[in-house]
C-alpha cells in the first residue's frame, strides 16, 4: 500500500470518502435527532436501507482509504441502490427533498463515471503477489 495514486486518482478518492462521509453524517444525524422513528411515513423497506447507511457508508470510507477494491464495489452498490430507492420514494411519497436527490445523483454519476480508474488503481500486481507471499510463508 506504499505506491502513491496519481494526484487525480487522489481527488477521486477524496470526493468518493467525502461523499461517503457526508451521507454517513447526515443518518446518524437523523437517528440522534429523529430516534428510532427518524423515517416514521415512509416504507419499512426504504427504512431499514436507510439506516443500513449508518454502517454502509463509514464501512465503504474504512475501504476505500485501505485502497480495497471491495470499497469501490460497496461505492458503487451503495450510490446505485440510494438513487434508485431515493427516486422511488420521490415519486410515490409527497414531500421528499428533490434537493438533496439532485445532489446524490449527481454523486451517483460521479461515482459511475469514475469507478473504473479508481479499480484499476487498486489492483497493482506487486502488492497481490506480497500478500500471497506472506501467507504461504506464514
Amino acid at each position: 500500500m506504499t505506491e502513491r495514486l496519481s494526484r487525480g486518482l487522489r481527488v477521486i478518492r477524496f470526493v468518493w470518502i467525502a461523499g461517503f462521509v457526508i451521507g454517513t453524517t447526515t443518518h446518524v444525524a437523523d437517528l440522534v435527532v429523529g430516534g428510532v422513528e427518524v423515517y416514521a411515513g415512509y416504507p419499512d423497506a426504504a427504512r431499514v436501507f436507510w439506516v443500513s447507511l449508518t454502517l454502509l457508508d463509514p464501512a465503504a470510507v474504512v475501504l476505500l482509504l485501505r485502497r480495497s477494491r471491495v470499497g469501490v464495489v460497496l461505492g458503487v452498490a451503495i450510490m446505485l441502490a440510494d438513487v434508485a430507492v431515493n427516486w422511488t420514494v420521490f415519486a410515490t411519497i409527497e414531500g421528499f427533498g428533490l434537493f438533496g436527490l439532485i445532489n446524490q445523483s449527481l454523486f451517483c454519476a460521479f461515482v459511475l463515471a469514475t469507478a473504473v480508474p479508481l479499480w484499476r488503481a487498486y489492483n497493482t500486481p506487486s502488492r497481490c503477489v506480497g500478500r500471497a507471499d506472506d501467507r504461504m510463508d506464514g
